[in-house]
């Protein structure tokens, strides 16, 4: 029985982070026996720069698609034939699944056989089923854009057959677009046709009506094609070692469709700026994206700190040789204090990444959906920026002195933020889903188990062990409880012979 309530104690902690027994002491005992409840503590105040709705309204744990996400066929597929593990979860999947049919999919498809065709392989999970139904589409449209992109998403093996793939989505899915575009353009003088061939207001209006919201969702779904064709091209330029092509793409693409920056393409922009090592194109970048009405990524607050590091980075012996004692001997310059802080602001956001930079855990792939200030967002960000910080020499070093630092800021991070929300509690049953089982999540806050929870266990595994060797072994037990109670007394009475006055000997 005491075995029992020690580890269902146990179980309870690890589970919901509070003690069993002290929750039903306060929760149901105490008011039995009069004690008044305390009233819940007021929601701490936030930071200078939040308005009075921001501090009333609490983040939610929303996923968002990754922006730096890799390609099925070539590197997901191919990590799984070499070790045997599946790198992306259920979850994940089907999330993507959700993002193809709403990017690459509209009510018009049925006027168009190979999209109906495709709007159904969005739905497969099989992939050797979705693979089928995509040849099957080009079979009826050979300029089929969203079934090329399957084939360079999930058959290609290697990065330069997905960029022939995606140059042939390219192809078409421009030539799809300017006739959307055509359509749009010429929709008015459709609308005038109509209204001199009906005479019935109410027909022509139903009729300009239909018109008007078949063109609007015809050209979103076009719009969206072109725009995803177009960054997975700049990203294959970029993993063949093309830069400056992959940067000069993402600019064009930023530039003709500005009002899309919830793609984050600025992300993927910023890790080809970084590879260029143009310092001054990212912090242009950080200046129009590190924006306070903006929401934060994990890219955004690092790469702001890995900038500030090296601004003090030639300086050396300083970041090379860096501890808080010499600090505190000779004092922080201006330019050290900013870097500092930089660090703190974004181990406040996102309190995994550390460890992944200073390879104190291992690296998985990343998966296809990350949650912002999660563990699936730091996996993320190292995979791709840990190079990053390699190449500056005592940045990794300036991370590693510092980067607790920030806890002592925050000592109750669910409860109170200093630069951000508090940090919010359901990241880590979704970072469950979205990473691996194989990956051991990164938790934060961490839950430590208090000392009376180790010492009930403790005392309760050892007295059912007893009770059990007693109850299988009873005339051992004896034998071993004689000799045990006999070693003690002779033990004590040595102890007073030694204690016993010399002149008494005498």
């Amino acid at each position: 029985m005491c075995t029992t309530v020690g580890v269902f104690e146990w179980w309870h902690f690890r589970k919901y982070g509070t003690s069993f027994i002290e929750q039903v002491s306060v929760s149901h005992l105490r008011p039995l026996i009069g004690g008044a409840e305390s009233s819940p503590p007021a929601p701490a105040a936030f930071s200078a720069g939040d308005n009075e709705s921001s501090r009333q309204s609490m983040p939610e744990c929303k996923v968002w698609r990754n922006p730096l996400n890799l390609f099925r066929g070539a590197e997901y597929s191919r990590y799984m034939w070499v070790t045997g593990k599946e790198p992306l979860t259920y979850y994940d999947m089907n999330l993507s699944a959700q993002d193809h049919q709403t990017f690459f999919t509209c009510d018009t498809d049925a006027l168009r056989p190979s999209d109906t065709v495709m709007q159904k392989a969005w739905r497969e999970r099989n992939p050797q089923a979705r693979i089928k139904a995509a040849y099957q589409a080009l079979e009826l449209n050979n300029d089929c854009a969203t079934a090329y992109v399957l084939l360079a998403e999930e058959e290609a093996t290697t990065i330069v057959d997905a960029e022939k793939y995606f140059k042939q989505a390219l192809k078409a899915g421009e030539m799809i677009y300017r006739k959307s575009q055509n359509c749009h353009s010429q929709s008015p003088q459709h609308e005038a046709q109509l209204s001199k061939d009906f005479e019935s207001h109410e027909l022509v209006d139903l009729c300009e009506q239909k018109c008007k919201t078949k063109f609007i969702i015809r050209r979103g779904r076009d719009t969206n094609v072109l725009v995803y064709v177009k960054r997975r091209l700049a990203m294959c330029a970029r993993k063949l070692g093309r830069i400056r092509e992959a940067v000069k793409m993402m600019r064009d693409l930023m530039k003709e469709f500005p009002l899309l920056s919830m793609l984050n393409i600025h992300e993927n922009l910023l890790e080809a700026l970084l590879e260029l090592q143009a310092y001054a194109d990212v912090q242009a970048v950080l200046a129009k994206y590190d924006d306070i009405s903006l929401p934060k990524s994990a890219a955004i607050c690092y790469t702001a700190a890995l900038l500030k590091a090296r601004a003090v980075s030639e300086r050396r012996v300083f970041l090379l040789r860096f501890s808080p004692e010499t600090a505190s001997k000779r004092g922080l310059s201006t330019a050290e204090i900013s870097a500092v802080e930089a660090i703190h602001r974004a181990v406040e956001f996102n309190p995994h990444v550390p460890k992944y930079l200073l390879e104190m855990k291992s690296l998985v792939l990343p998966p296809e959906h990350i949650l912002k200030r999660g563990d699936s967002e730091a996996v993320a960000y190292a995979f791709f920026h840990l190079q990053h910080w390699k190449r500056i020499e005592g940045a990794l070093n300036l991370l590693h002195c510092t980067w607790e630092g920030t806890f002592r800021m925050i000592p109750y991070p669910l409860e109170k933020g200093h630069l951000f929300y508090p940090y919010p509690s359901c990241t880590e049953t979704a970072d469950r889903e979205l990473l691996p089982t194989f990956h051991e999540v990164s938790v934060y806050p961490q839950k430590e188990l208090p000392f009376f929870i180790h010492f009930t266990a403790g005392l309760c595994s050892f007295s059912a062990m007893l009770a059990l060797l007693t109850h299988q072994f009873p005339e051992l037990m004896v034998i071993f409880a004689k000799a045990l109670v006999i070693g003690a007394v002779s033990h004590f009475g040595i102890t007073e012979k030694c204690w016993v006055n010399p002149k008494d000997h005498k």
